[in-house]
């Protein structure tokens, strides 16, 4: 029976000393260069810095570890092709910092979980193998042979292959997930959860739907011809701010940028490209011409009010609004979508959206006469029980207009983390086709499983439940990425065994099974020397281009393993002579792992000749060509319902988001600049009438609770901060939050957790 884990061994709550200035007009600029060169300094010496720095992101250099925005085709600054979070990013991976076997015996697991996310992420690379003995208040050095066989004997132990859970993070290479997904398998199960769970399945559930893909059918170049971007739930400016450079261009060339959040974020306000002379001694790029500040989850309502007024544009003059050739020849399901719309009150879609119908208007007279529509969203629209209504809702909107595949126009989901679409690509998912499972068999000679496996929140709930014996991590930090924290972490410590391939310490090494083996990896800037030479890998970018990435930097450990190297050792030990892959040879030759993928997956053709291209390879995608074919030849609209947001007296709507010194779970610093806070991370903003309302000035403590399903949850002490949102609507700062995110509150079709949309009571601390 494991132990309870207490707030304080979960999320540390001590403050750190906030201050408060005006939140921000204009991103980037000088400020974000003396940012990043700040963070680089602090983690390595300008010599190693350089090396690094000026092969971020050129072709054929290191591909950022960071977010998945594509890399420009036509021209890459030698200067720096890097945003300030990519330079924040690769300082992390590429610190000379390390912790080795004295720091572990000096410092206990419960002493190292008492320290904030922020100082754990701090001490530097891990440097070897380590292991947590069952009892144990530390860790110790273990071989990688013995960690192996250890892995080994308890999957080999285990009463079904099903009872083994095998996470991957959206760092991980092509070739590593591929290798890994093929281990599993051989293993015997498809328990293959990972970070696009809690993401945007939301969005491949919507797009295969409706278009036949789970994949954006956009290129970058696409921004450049459009007409309209659609920026929806999105925070460029901090979660992926190269993506800047391209509003900035399809600015100067004439398209109109809408903003649809329930926040202002500074990076969709106004833009200093850094690199611009003009810009930096300048005011630089005014980037949104429209900005709806959407009510928390008013989506779908503001969706079907911008198209019920485009509609009614549309009867009055007919084939002026609406692509009929494109709608008749392309799409099925338009009398149902738009018997739904004539049904609904504009007034009241308006109400629930949170935006008056003036403003309303302006974004339809923008989209009436625009025939290039580009929609980005990311998790603002996935991480709700509705995100798929969401999603579909926007692709209403384009097939209406008939923005898609056509130059200038489409989806573009925006993916958090640089292979997380290419982990999927790879066969990283626990409901693989059929087809994809044929391939594995008649190339690897093996049965794979049918049955599907485990997604995240379904992953948890079975290790809660003692279903879920050894739980193994490619990459990532489980415990933070994941909701309800206080539940997560007793379903691992459940386990027999947690394992996690890492390149740093965090908390999920600090939250265990009753053992628990960390297993260091080589980072993306490390030179990967295997017994063929030089290795290189490749990632799948968010618009489906395939580009290499090689490594530059000496290793700060002799002690570190590649990821194809870890799961090749591990698949030799667990799965002795099941199948026929020599496990020695793909580790040391990726070559012999890219034609393995060739073999398997379509669109790989000549992956070894065409993966060393400069440029890469763009993946094929029908929805790019409006070849709806997958799904029957027509895209589909659909009917999706207004969400039910009511609230009850003293309730509040809360949503999570990241600050500007922060990647996913990773906290590279603790102030969010653009926001005007600094210095501390266990905030809460609200609306100030609210505040009011609850009798709050800026600066008081309060505890924040979450009831679900009788289950009472609580995030103690926040602070407050007054900002600009809409009453009723709070946002705070993951992972703290986590904690009051229901591991049962999850959206509809896809299993991921509502992270963007949880109810809340406000109670205040007297101190």
């Amino acid at each position: 029976m494991s132990k309870k884990p207490s707030d304080t061994e979960l999320t540390p709550e001590s403050f750190t000393g906030m201050t408060l200035t005006k939140p921000k007009h204009t991103a980037a600029g000088l400020p974000a260069v003396f940012s990043a060169v700040r963070h680089i300094m602090d983690e390595m010496d300008p010599l190693r810095a350089t090396k690094v720095m000026f092969e971020l992101n050129q072709m054929g250099g290191v591909d950022c570890p960071g977010c998945a925005w594509p890399d420009p085709k036509d021209h890459r600054s030698k200067l720096g092709e890097y945003c300030e979070n990519g330079a924040k990013a690769i300082a992390e991976e590429a610190t000379t910092k390390k912790l080795e076997p004295e720091f572990f015996a000096k410092n206990s697991v419960e002493e190292l979980a008492a320290q904030s996310d922020f100082w754990i992420g701090k001490r530097g690379r891990i440097a070897q193998p380590m292991i947590l003995d069952e009892g144990a208040t530390h860790y110790r050095p273990i071989h990688w042979q013995d960690a192996f066989e250890t892995i080994a004997k308890e999957l080999n132990a285990l009463p079904s292959p099903d009872h083994a859970v095998f996470y991957t993070s959206g760092r991980t290479s092509n070739e590593a997930a591929f290798l890994y997904q093929l281990f599993v398998r051989m293993y015997g199960t498809n328990n293959l959860p990972d970070c696009s769970n809690m993401c945007h399945e939301s969005s491949g559930v919507a797009l295969s739907e409706t278009v036949g893909i789970g994949k954006g059918s956009v290129t970058l170049e696409d921004f450049y011809e459009s007409e309209v971007v659609l920026v929806i739930g999105q925070n460029p400016g901090t979660n992926h701010p190269r993506m800047l450079n391209a509003l900035k261009r399809a600015n100067k060339n004439g398209a109109k940028i809408i903003t649809i959040n329930p926040l202002p974020e500074t990076g969709l306000i106004r833009f200093k490209d850094p690199q611009s002379v003009g810009d930096v001694l300048g005011e630089g790029t005014a980037l949104t011409d429209l900005f709806l500040q959407v009510r928390l989850n008013g989506d779908v309502p503001l969706m079907k009010a911008i198209l019920k007024l485009l509609w009614d544009k549309e009867k009055s003059e007919p084939q002026s609004v609406f692509d009929k050739d494109f709608i008749e020849s392309k799409t099925e399901g338009f009398t149902a979508f738009i018997d739904d719309l004539e049904s609904k009150d504009l007034n009241e879609l308006c109400e629930a959206s949170g935006i008056a119908i003036l403003q309303i208007e302006e974004a339809v007279n923008i989209l009436a006469s625009s025939k290039k529509i580009i929609a980005c969203w990311a998790m603002g629209l996935t991480q709700h029980k509705n995100g798929v209504g969401n999603i579909q809702e926007v692709v209403n909107l384009l097939l209406a207009k008939g923005s898609i595949g056509k130059p200038g126009a489409g989806t573009c989901p925006v993916r958090g983390h640089s292979n997380v679409q290419g982990d999927r690509t790879m066969g990283i998912w626990e409901k693989p086709k059929d087809s994809f499972l044929d391939a594995l068999e008649s190339s690897f000679n093996f049965k794979a499983p049918r049955h599907h496996g485990l997604d995240v929140v379904d992953s948890i709930k079975k290790m809660h439940e003692q279903q879920g014996m050894v739980f193994f991590a490619m990459g990532g930090n489980f415990l933070s990425a994941t909701p309800d924290t206080s539940y997560t972490a007793e379903a691992l410590r459940n386990c027999i065994l947690t394992v996690q391939v890492s390149t740093k310490l965090n908390r999920s090494h600090l939250v265990t099974g009753r053992r628990a083996i960390i297993l260091p990896s080589l980072g993306r800037s490390d030179v990967d020397m295997q017994a063929s030479g030089k290795q290189f890998v490749s990632v799948e970018n968010s618009m489906g281009v395939v580009h290499s990435s090689q490594g530059r930097l000496k290793p700060i450990s002799t002690h570190l393993l590649s990821e194809p190297a870890i799961v090749a050792g591990l698949a030799k030990a667990t799965l002795k002579d099941k199948g026929n892959v020599e496990w020695h040879q793909v580790a040391e030759n990726y070559d012999i792992i890219r034609n393995m993928i060739q073999a398997t997956i379509p669109g790989f053709e000549n992956y070894n000749e065409r993966v060393r291209d400069p440029q890469g390879f763009v993946l094929p995608n029908g929805a790019r060509n409006a070849d709806f074919s997958s799904i029957g030849g027509k895209a589909k609209f659909t009917v999706n319902e207004i969400p039910d947001n009511k609230l009850k007296q003293g309730e509040f709507h809360m949503t999570t988001v990241r600050t500007h010194d922060q990647f996913n779970t990773t906290i590279y610093g603790l102030n969010d600049r653009y926001r005007g806070i600094f210095n501390e991370r266990r905030v809460i903003l609200m609306n100030e009438e609210d505040m009011k309302d609850q009798t709050l000035e800026k600066g008081d403590v309060v505890d924040l609770w979450n009831e679900h399903n009788g289950i009472k949850r609580c995030a103690p002490r926040f602070l407050v901060v007054p900002y600009s949102v809409l009453q009723k609507c709070t946002v705070t700062y993951f992972p703290e939050t986590n904690v009051l995110v229901p591991i049962d509150s999850v959206a509809d079709k896809s299993n991921t957790p509502t992270s963007k949309l949880v109810k809340i009571t406000i109670k205040k601390v007297i101190v």
